[in-house]
């Protein structure tokens, strides 16, 4: 049966719409991709509109729709491998100088723009645990997990919802969901990243530290790069399967494979939490095309990890051009 209506009733949108960042945040810690989790944020928003008049309030607007979206998760996820970072599929390359191969087979992790997911509330503890929860490395970590065990691990750990609320999100049993819980934890703890391995810099460090980095990279500086790198750097750069280890291999890597005077520009901005930019590469004609975007991960003694996301499409998800002249 077609339906008709062409627009959502209005307590509707003033109950829901509040809501969409936070929806979206979560669906992208299921699933990995900021294009599915936009796909499964409008396709709970579509049940949800259409089922509004079936509501009875017996639990709230938002675990209602946090039911929706998980469950919407949860279907996607049944039809698609895990999303996956370089480092999750191997051990580290040891030369810099070997041939650069794409794989276009693996279903790559993507990163998201802070501007889509950040808290609108200015609390700075909200603002720092938002971006915990959203760091590079735990989503990956997340990916990991089966479906469920990583649904209610992001609802009662992250979120924050009872084990009741998720038992009933989950149309389950609250000691199935206790159960589940304990699993996830433990397989989470071999796969996640320890939370000392990064920093949160202020805003001015975040800032600084990431037009020192665009500068470095824009005039092919690898001496000023060098000084802002941990010693312990990881480089990876999806498509490419090939990861790399230590900065005494990733630093000739980026000097052969990366570095050209003039060959890069870059638009600052956020990503999971983390110092971003969206870069774009000279084509030899003057004109410079989207090539994707790249996460800094900063602990102390400089940045610990870069990873490089080789997809021009992120760039309109970044809101910026394809092309830069």
């Amino acid at each position: 049966m077609t339906d008709t209506r062409t627009e959502a009733p209005g307590d509707f949108t003033t109950a829901a719409e509040p809501l969409r960042r936070e929806l979206l945040a979560h669906c992208y810690r299921m699933l990995g991709s900021v294009a599915d989790a936009e796909d499964a944020v409008q396709e709970t928003y579509l049940r949800a509109w259409r089922a509004y008049d079936r509501f009875e309030g017996r639990a709230s607007v938002r675990s209602w729709l946090y039911r929706i979206a998980t469950n919407t998760c949860l279907t996607a996820l049944e039809r698609r491998e895990r999303r996956a970072l370089p480092s999750g599929l191997g051990g580290p390359a040891a030369d810099p100088a070997a041939p650069l191969a794409a794989d276009q087979s693996v279903a790559w992790l993507q990163p998201v723009p802070d501007a889509l997911v950040a808290p609108s509330a200015q609390d700075p503890g909200e603002i720092v645990a938002s971006r915990e929860s959203m760091r590079l490395a735990l989503v990956a970590s997340l990916q990991y997990l089966p479906a469920r065990q990583r649904a209610v691990l992001i609802l009662r750990d992250v979120l924050a919802f009872s084990a009741a609320e998720v038992a009933e999100i989950l149309d389950t049993t609250v000691a199935a969901v206790k159960s589940t819980l304990q699993r996830a934890r433990g397989r989470l703890d071999e796969v996640a990243p320890a939370r000392d391995d990064v920093a949160e810099p202020s805003e001015p460090e975040r800032r600084a530290l990431l037009d020192r980095y665009i500068e470095a990279i824009e005039n092919a500086d690898p001496e000023a790069l060098r000084r802002l790198l941990h010693d312990d750097l990881v480089l990876e750069a999806t498509p490419q399967r090939t990861w790399y280890a230590g900065v005494a291999t990733c630093l000739p890597f980026l000097v052969r494979h990366v570095f050209g005077a003039g060959r890069w520009r870059m638009v600052p901005t956020g990503a999971n939490g983390q110092p971003a930019v969206v870069a774009y590469v000279d084509g030899g004609d003057g004109v410079y095309r989207a090539y994707g975007v790249v996460v800094l991960t900063v602990a102390a003694g400089g940045i610990r990890r870069i990873n490089a996301f080789g997809e021009p499409g992120l760039a309109a998800a970044f809101g910026c051009p394809s092309e830069l002249g």
